[in-house]
């Protein structure tokens, strides 16, 4: 049997087809403790800790900045998000780490907060409140008892981290830089992030001495694939999105491929990537066997249009997509700047149709319940 018809039969496992009904896609040692900056505020003699944050708090507000504490009464930018909430929750993204060492999101249902991206962060450690809700296969990224505080201004969030920060395995040690990077990066206020431990710039990862940026975004990428690159300084990463399961659970896993400099259109380069598959030797999988994509991608106001052969259908006669193509079509070219929805055509027609048959004739957006867990 060939690696192709192997590869065919995972995927046709492993994904299901369904008619879409609408637009959108569904609802060793001790380490050294580090003395603080100089910068850092103390408490004065009688003065409590309530009224020293209330002050801080005051002082950031008139230098525009946003501070994040359970303390404070700020108003704070709320995960655009809907589906699993109620009164009391708010539905996050948490990335974690997968049985297979991968970095994903995993929506789960958090209380709610003023200081959302402080809790985000806060579930992502080790033993703290996340531990009864992990999912089955999925583990936090963050040492146990690290203390972690969140301040944003101008788009940037400071994310401070205590000594315990320092206290993870050498091959976690990427994993934390993404898993912090994109778990602040879903909430709207916030595009680039700044890693602080106790209160001093961290200018390198403190075990293994990865170099890490003042201004961390998704664009130094996630679970990164080389494999296969010959010369990196010739190429460019675009993310994708490729398909796992555990057990009957399935989620997307983003990958940072790298890609030709020859290649300059994205929207073409994320295409190519899915098309390609994330390889034999991977856990993942990419339902886009065969399919080919016979015109140069078309953006216009936000929407990308693409026009595919008629193996993109799962179903030639009733002209049914998969699912999770569509799913991780969506998810990969909506990462690419100015690119808001996708609108799809095989063989130069509408290639999506409702349970009735008619053709949706709306560009379809970024899932907003991707990965979702609910208890």
């Amino acid at each position: 049997m060939s690696k192709k018809s192997m590869a065919t039969m995972a995927v046709t496992v492993l994904v299901s087809s369904v008619y879409l009904a609408g637009c959108g896609l569904f609802s060793g040692g001790e380490k050294e403790k580090i003395d603080p900056p100089e910068d850092v505020s103390y408490l004065e003699e009688g003065e409590s800790v309530d009224t020293k944050q209330e002050g801080d708090s005051a002082d950031a507000k008139k230098e525009g900045e946003s501070v994040e504490s359970k303390k404070d009464g700020e108003k704070k930018e709320k995960p655009t998000a809907s589906g699993e909430e109620d009164d009391a929750t708010v539905m996050t993204e948490l990335y974690l780490i997968d049985e297979n060492g991968y970095v994903a999101s995993q929506k789960l249902p958090l209380p709610k907060t003023e200081s959302v991206a402080t809790q985000a962060l806060e579930y992502l450690v080790a033993n703290g409140p996340v531990q009864n809700i992990l999912p089955d296969g999925f583990r936090a990224v963050l040492p146990a008892d690290t203390q972690v505080s969140v301040n944003i201004k101008d788009g940037k969030a400071i994310a401070d981290f205590s000594n315990e920060f320092a206290e993870y395995q050498p091959e976690d040690e990427k994993k934390i830089l993404q898993a912090v990077t994109w778990t602040l990066t879903q909430f709207d206020s916030i595009e680039t992030v700044e890693l602080r431990m106790n209160g001093y710039e961290l200018t390198e990862m403190p075990v293994n001495g990865t170099p890490v940026d003042e201004k961390l975004s998704r664009s130094d990428g996630i679970n990164t694939n080389t494999t296969g690159v010959v010369d990196v300084t010739n190429t460019h990463p675009v993310t994708v999105y490729y398909v796992s399961q555990k057990g009957d659970q399935t989620y997307y896993v983003p990958v940072t491929q790298r890609v030709s400099n020859n290649v300059e259109d994205p929207a073409k380069a994320v295409v190519q990537q899915l098309i390609e598959g994330p390889g034999y030797q991977s856990t993942l999988v990419s339902d886009f066997t065969d399919v080919e994509l016979l015109d140069d991608p078309k953006v216009k106001d936000g929407v990308v249009t693409l026009n595919f052969n008629k193996a993109l259908y799962s179903s030639f006669e009733e002209k049914i997509i998969s699912e999770h193509l569509l799913n991780s079509l969506v998810l990969s070219l909506t990462e690419q700047k100015g690119i808001k929805s996708v609108s799809v055509n095989v063989d130069g027609e509408a290639a999506l149709v409702n349970k009735e048959g008619e053709p949706i004739t709306e560009p379809v957006t970024r899932p907003e319940n991707v990965n979702t867990i609910s208890f």
